[in-house]
């Protein structure tokens, strides 16, 4: 029987990776007076639903989902939330 799955995305770029956007944000975070914001790193956020055997199929496909496509592996990271939908019967 399949299960259906609601999935949160976190993709973020690798600490070792520049993030010129996290800095510009920080910049503007600082000059509206906030001095005590360090490290702004900005990233993406995604929400999916799929039908799965059991959650570790479902993890598997979130996995394959995200190397393939959502995140760059190379300078990214990404992890994911997995919850289980209630089924009506």
């Amino acid at each position: 029987m399949a299960n259906k799955y609601h999935a949160r995305i976190y993709v973020t770029l690798r600490s070792s990776v520049l993030d010129p956007a996290g800095v510009a944000v920080e910049s503007g975070i600082k000059q509206m007076g906030y001095q005590g914001v360090t490290g702004v790193r900005i990233g993406k956020y995604i929400e999916l639903e799929l039908t799965a055997t059991d959650e570790s199929d479902a993890k598997t496909q979130l996995d394959q989902i995200c190397d393939r496509l959502l995140a760059n592996p190379v300078i990214e990271n990404y992890c994911f939330e997995l919850t289980q939908l209630a089924t009506n019967h």
